[in-house]
């Protein structure tokens, strides 16, 4: 059985609550230093830009002292930056903070803002926020939910715990409820539980259902519906595949309103643009702590837009 290398501490702290990037050298290579490496590595910079970094001694080692550019390559080890942080549009909505005590963070994320930093959403996400406001630098986060989706994420404050926390949601532990609003269909009988197989292919933009064992299950509800306008469901996944909700209620003839990738995906609006949110919304998290054993049930106080001011929804799908 191979020992797992300790990853010692970040030498540089975060910066505006966004860690630094750590690089573990490979173990084969012919790299002769530890420049030529990382230039090599990260090819897709602006030319120059590793260069810089280590002129300004910008990349460090462990013990948190610059390393020089001619520094000889040496297998296995760390060496941290930051990365320089794109230009990011503000989301302009609140993040509430629904619960908060010595273990977790819940909190009621709006529409557009991503969870965790990930390729142009960094210092705009809902992790790189809360250790900001909240002074929590060692707040992580113990699942995703989609950027244009709104409503409740729990963050873990003590990292030595985050993965009990994960494992709940990996071992489907968490009861899951979400609220969406579609366009009504009077020949679709409901409630019913949907199963399909879906697939996201890494780079694409939109999964699909395939032929194959079911990996997807949700329980769909209708809640209610507006004269002539659309309706209001209720949305239990039994299952976690990537943009599940979106594609199954897709399939249901039933699109969710503002949703840019099903049925066609649509074009990014101009940055800034945020009049026509996802009308998707996790509305509620239930589980048994596995840290206190307390019972947690946890609801959502926001709403979606095209059912509670459906004068002011854009029109069109």
């Amino acid at each position: 059985m191979r020992r797992r290398t300790r990853v010692p501490p970040a030498p540089l702290p975060q910066r505006h609550g966004v860690d630094p990037v750590r690089v573990r050298l490979p173990a084969e290579g012919a790299w002769a230093t530890v420049r030529e490496h990382l230039v090599e590595r990260l090819s897709g910079a602006a030319p120059g830009v590793v260069e810089e970094m280590f002129a300004a001694g910008r990349i460090v080692a462990a013990d948190g002292r610059a390393v020089a550019p001619d520094a000889p390559y040496e297998p296995g080890m760390f060496v941290w930056f930051h990365r320089e942080l794109p230009a990011e549009t503000p989301v302009p909505f609140p993040l509430v903070v629904v619960h908060r005590d010595e273990h977790i963070v819940v909190v009621d994320k709006p529409h557009f803002l991503a969870t965790t930093p990930r390729g142009s959403h960094v210092t705009e996400t809902a992790l790189a926020r809360l250790r900001r406001e909240l002074d929590l630098p060692t707040l992580g986060a113990a699942h995703r939910l989609d950027r244009l989706t709104a409503g409740l994420v729990l963050f873990t404050v003590r990292p030595e715990e985050r993965g009990a926390y994960q494992t709940l949601f990996r071992d489907r532990r968490v009861r899951k409820e979400y609220e969406a609003v579609a366009p009504y269909d009077p020949d679709l009988a409901l409630p019913r539980t949907v199963r399909s197989r879906i697939v996201k292919e890494r780079g694409v933009l939109t999964a699909e259902e395939v032929p194959g064992e079911p990996n997807a299950v949700t329980d769909v509800e209708l809640v209610g519906r507006r004269p002539g306008g659309p309706a209001r469901y209720r949305l239990t996944p039994r299952t976690g595949q990537t943009h599940q909700l979106r594609v199954h209620m897709n399939a249901l003839g039933v699109p969710i309103l503002g949703d840019p990738l099903y049925p066609v995906v649509t074009p990014d609006g101009p940055p800034g643009d945020f009049s026509r949110p996802l009308q998707l919304l996790a509305r509620a998290l239930e589980f048994t702590d596995p840290v206190t054993g307390a019972e947690h049930r946890f609801r959502s106080g926001r709403t979606l837009q095209a059912w509670s001011a459906p004068e002011t929804w854009p029109t069109g799908r």
